[in-house]
């Protein structure tokens, strides 16, 4: 395995991760508009987010950041290409940071309902354009000779990719409404594990429609394992969310997304970016990869960064591990965010 191979292998890792974290923290703001019936049970849903939200962010920095050091060419192709979308989401997480941190600086109830519909909004759209995104680069997009994106944005929107899109959407959703189950007491816990039920489901049936095809099309004996995995994981999500094992059931889902991920890089090795004008065109690890002197130099900053981040942020995790509900709520504190 050469350099190039590894580095592959490690934005894998960093999306993977990613998706895990910032899955659950997508499908929360979603639940605030879902789940949460007034202001008080908003705030609680915030507040279960509300000390690793911009953490978990950092995870989509270091994926872009690392492709764009470790695969120029590719990090080229796929902003110039996927660059509206790409902006959307972009957009999304800067208003969405926004109003976790603007919500709660004025009391009145129009200013805290706007900011909480711009969550809702910025937590569904991010949710959404990931999965239509991925599911472009696995199928493959128009890349002429040059390397460089020749279709439209409107050939961004077929068939597979929205089905992609619903896939990431209604599973983030339900990785959050089994976090809020776990983080939470009282009334709006029980109400969390039957929206995961019927959010599960649903995820369960466009999953494995949109695993399916992506195996038929692009797959292998590797990316077929990780689908097998999916499927089981889903399955014992729902079933330990019926049980009121809420930590297990989270696990599961956890696993349910990585094993996603997982099936999304194995179809593309050692494609980066398929060309559906012709294969020679395709962007691969070898072609659009750094110089081996850069990887290396790559390769020594993340062996030595990577397990402090890790730690810390495990600590973080750690520290605010215990539930919350209505009853911690101080009485007239419901638009302030601890």
């Amino acid at each position: 395995m050469q350099l190039h191979d590894v580095w592959f292998v490690l934005i894998a890792v960093l999306w993977t991760g990613y998706f895990f974290l910032e899955g659950f923290d997508f499908g929360v703001g979603i639940l605030t508009r879902l789940l949460a019936r007034d202001r008080l049970e908003r705030r609680v849903l915030i507040n279960t987010i509300g000390p690793v939200w911009d953490g978990n962010e950092v995870w989509l920095l270091s994926a872009g950041g690392a492709t764009f050091a470790a695969f120029p060419e590719w990090y080229a192709t796929l902003f110039s290409g996927f660059y509206l979308p790409l902006l959307i989401i972009l957009v999304c997480l800067i208003v969405r940071g926004v109003a976790f941190e603007y919500r709660a600086k004025r009391p009145e109830e129009g200013w805290q309902r706007n900011w909480e519909i711009a969550i809702f909004w910025t937590s569904l759209l991010p949710a959404f354009l990931w999965g239509v995104a991925f599911a472009n680069i696995v199928r493959g997009v128009k890349i002429d000779q040059h390397l460089n994106y020749a279709g439209t944005v409107w050939d961004l929107l077929n068939p597979f990719a929205l089905l992609g899109g619903l896939v990431t959407l209604t599973l983030f959703t339900f990785h959050g409404a089994v976090f809020a189950a776990l983080k939470t007491v009282g009334d709006i816990r029980g109400r969390a594990r039957k929206l995961a039920l019927r959010v599960g489901l649903a995820t369960a049936v466009l999953a494995l429609f949109f695993l399916g095809w992506t195996q038929v099309d692009r797959g292998d004996s590797r990316s077929l394992i990780a689908l097998i995995v999916a499927v089981i994981a889903l399955m014992a999500a729902l079933v330990a969310n019926q049980a009121g094992r809420e930590g297990w059931s989270f696990a599961f889902s956890g696993v349910t997304i990585v094993a996603v991920v997982a099936m999304f890089f194995l179809t593309l090795f050692p494609d980066v970016m398929p060309s559906t004008l012709n294969a020679d065109w395709s962007l691969t690890v070898s072609n659009a990869s750094s110089t081996p002197y850069t990887l290396k130099i790559m390769t020594w900053c993340a062996g030595i960064a990577t397990p402090i981040v890790l730690l810390y942020q495990g600590w973080t995790y750690w520290v605010f591990r215990k539930r919350i509900g209505t009853q911690h709520i101080a009485d007239g504190a419901a638009g302030a965010v601890h």
